[in-house]
């Protein structure tokens, strides 16, 4: 078995192994994957903290070995904190990194970054799930996407939860698996997940319920809606713009 980092701010993982090919997610700094399949300019990984599966440009990643690899994942995570944050690295040049990059990595290519976060209790409080989702608000949508640069629906409430200590799956349609079943709207709290079907009664789009029946999610961009028993309400359109299919208490 190989095992792998990503060594850059973030690289795009496909569905298929080619440049052209869709982009179904992205591997941020310092994440850690296994190597299921190798090629010559490709190979296809299963990343540790989720499990989802792509194809990753092998010029995008660090292959480690396998005692790194678990000293990696046995330490205490810490995530970068703010939308952008920098890291230097040994040679004293910079980059730029997106929040939720896995900046606990750093040590292990000698980098020092300026902003991190390690998760205590104070962090798991499920009232901080709101306030880690506002600093998406106006994030433009990117199918794949897991940054503020860029992000999906799914994308979107994983970094979310991830950022508070709670490992959520990369789809929607996963995540649907995932918690507690709540009945009505009215027993929700903020910070509990929604999730919406298309005419097939396939789990589609999901986002991050908050006070006073307003749900934040990406559609378009990152942004706030109404919500009610019918779905998500777009004042701008004056039309509902998703169906409701369940709510879901994760915390």
């Amino acid at each position: 078995m190989k095992y792998g980092i990503c060594p850059i701010s973030l690289a795009p993982l496909r569905l298929q192994a080619a440049d052209a090919s869709e982009m179904v997610s992205q591997v941020l700094y310092g994440e850690l994957f296994k190597v299921i399949e190798h090629r010559k300019k490709w190979s296809r990984i299963r990343l540790h903290l989720d499990g989802y599966e792509g194809w990753i440009d092998n010029k995008q990643y660090q292959e480690i070995d396998s005692i790194d690899y678990h000293k990696l994942i046995d330490d205490n995570f810490a995530f970068a904190k703010d939308p952008i944050s920098i890291v230097t690295h040994s040679d004293e040049t910079l980059s730029t990194l997106t929040i939720g990059a896995q900046v606990s990595s750093a040590a292990y290519f000698q980098d020092s970054v300026a902003n991190q976060q390690s998760i205590d209790e104070e962090d798991i409080a499920k009232s901080n799930l709101i306030n880690t989702a506002l600093l998406f608000l106006n994030a433009p949508y990117l199918w794949g996407g897991k940054s503020p640069l860029g992000v999906d629906c799914s994308g979107f409430t994983q970094l979310v939860y991830r950022l508070n200590d709670f490992h959520l799956k990369r789809d929607a349609s996963e995540q649907a698996t995932q918690g507690e079943v709540l009945s009505f709207i009215e027993e929700s709290e903020p910070g509990d997940l929604a999730f919406f079907d298309n005419a097939d009664g396939d789990i589609t789009h999901v986002g991050i319920i908050m006070q006073d029946n307003h749900i934040i999610h990406a559609h378009g961009k990152v942004r706030i809606d109404r919500l009610d028993q019918s779905g998500i309400y777009n004042a701008q359109l004056n039309t509902h713009t998703h169906k409701l299919r369940v709510i879901k208490k994760m915390i």
